[in-house]
């Protein structure tokens, strides 16, 4: 892990070089829900009205407190395949 003392030359270094197998077992992994949500550039609250899902159910995902049932994890990659259509079809603005 790094320190504050790490100077910008090593950040730079540092993503410049691939992982290896250990470093990427190690980092710490994401829910798709937030992946998603930081992907299209919205809040939490813009992703929970854009798509119809409780802003609670949202954040409980996010949070790892509860993880999407196959329903909702289906309705994530629909999102992710086209998140234009479901805003639409769903009746909120994609704009």
């Amino acid at each position: 892990m790094q320190n504050s003392q790490t100077s910008e030359i090593d950040m730079e270094a540092l993503s410049e070089s691939p992982m290896t197998a250990e470093e990427l077992a190690a980092a710490p992994r994401r829910p798709r829900a937030f992946i998603l949500r930081r992907a299209l550039g919205l809040t939490q609250e813009e992703f929970s009205a854009r798509f119809a899902i409780p802003l609670g159910t949202l954040r409980d995902w996010e949070q790892r407190r509860s993880a999407p049932d196959a329903t909702a994890q289906a309705y994530l990659k629909v999102i992710a395949a086209d998140p234009g259509g479901v805003a639409k079809t769903v009746g909120k603005s994609a704009a």
